[in-house]
């Protein structure tokens, strides 16, 4: 069997590390000399402090837009999309006023550090959705002004869950937007993993949960047949949670079906499950999935979801380096149990659909 060779990639999910300093020098002058002023975001939490030992090369900032560009000439990706490291953490701010500064100082920092340097680098902006009113304004100022590909919705932090209609709002400007919104993990607190003592099972189990309940939360309320044009990303939780997310809420729902006197909750067509409705949202591009390439579940999550949800992602420089990056594109191209149109899905397709990319 020949080889598969893709045409393009695109990376769905990788990451930069915030130079705390240039986004402070952002935010709004009338701050001061604020306490907290070098640190413009939360620890991710206490579990991240433990003694590890990490891939060669891996969680060391690359250079900027500088080395970002020379990584994705080495591997041979043709853009990435950018996503932050403490930054991850946005939703445990408490303060609004906080929330709304350094989300407007981070997103001019990532245009002016990257996108304008690199018209292959496009970072996710942060919105405060501690503050839904500003969060739209933001949202809408990052998407039509700075022309970043969508905002992050953080997996944990917020006073309630994504569904909430506290939400609504800005779920209702991404629909007119047409815009990507992504749930990342990565900020483990409150997961019912903070005395777990060894941190590889927390980042086990922390990335899928936190993206697991959102999921839950937005499918139970709705969200994604209410605001049909909004997309919605799920990253860094591997493919084996929405296999479960699927076995578990069709059984569950049939077991616990919801009465919904007032028609709030979502909306099962004549004889649709809710394994069938998930399938639905996929197939009109409202699910999106982040998958990195040592995936051993993959081909089978195509086979249950077909290959519109899945996005390659490298997840640089985090976990990895160049060299595994390298690795895991050859994984998926040389995967037999995938076919030639699954692996240009995940590779590039996909991607390109979520972010709102045109073909190249």
């Amino acid at each position: 069997m020949a080889v598969f060779s893709p045409d393009r990639i695109i990376d769905a999910d990788g990451h930069i590390f915030e130079d705390f300093g240039a986004i402070m020098n952002k935010v709004p002058a009338s701050w001061g000399d604020t306490q907290v002023r070098k640190t413009p975001f939360p620890e991710l939490d206490h579990i991240h402090h433990h003694l590890h030992v990490s891939p060669p090369g891996s969680f060391i900032d690359p250079g900027g837009a500088k080395g970002w560009g020379g990584f994705l000439d080495d591997v041979g990706v043709e853009r990435s999309i950018l996503y932050p490291t403490r930054g991850l953490a946005f939703g445990r701010i408490m303060d609004l006023d906080w929330a709304n500064g350094i989300a407007q100082a981070y997103n001019n920092w990532m245009y002016e550090a990257y996108s304008s340097q690199d018209n292959r680098l496009h970072p996710v902006g942060l919105i405060p959705m501690q503050d839904p009113e500003n969060a739209i304004i933001e949202m809408r100022r990052v998407v039509t002004e700075l022309g970043f590909s969508g905002v992050m919705l953080p997996s944990t932090g917020l006073k309630t869950h994504l569904g909430d209609k506290e939400y609504w709002p800005i779920y209702e400007e991404a629909d007119r937007l047409g815009c990507a919104l992504s749930l990342h993990g990565g900020a483990h607190s409150g997961l019912g993993l903070d005395t777990l003592n060894i941190f590889a099972g927390v980042h086990a189990l922390g990335h899928p949960s936190g993206i697991t309940i959102g999921f839950v939360s937005l499918l139970f309320n709705g969200i994604f047949d209410r605001f049909p044009n909004a997309k919605f990303g799920f990253l860094e939780g591997g493919v084996g949670w929405l296999l479960m997310a699927r076995e578990r809420c069709g059984s569950s729902y049939r077991a616990f079906t919801a009465m919904d006197p007032m028609k709030r909750y979502f909306d099962l067509k004549k004889n649709e499950q809710v394994e069938d409705y998930i399938l639905r949202q996929i197939d009109e591009d409202r699910i999106f999935v982040g998958v990195e390439g040592d995936e051993p579940d993959l081909p089978y999550a195509v086979k249950v979801f077909g290959n519109k949800p899945f996005m390659f992602s490298t997840d640089f420089p985090h976990e990895v380096n160049a060299e595994l990056c390298k690795h895991e594109v050859t994984e998926i191209c040389e995967n037999d149990e995938l076919s030639d149109d699954d692996k240009a899905a995940i590779m590039y397709l996909n991607a390109e659909r979520f972010y709102g990319f045109s073909a190249s």
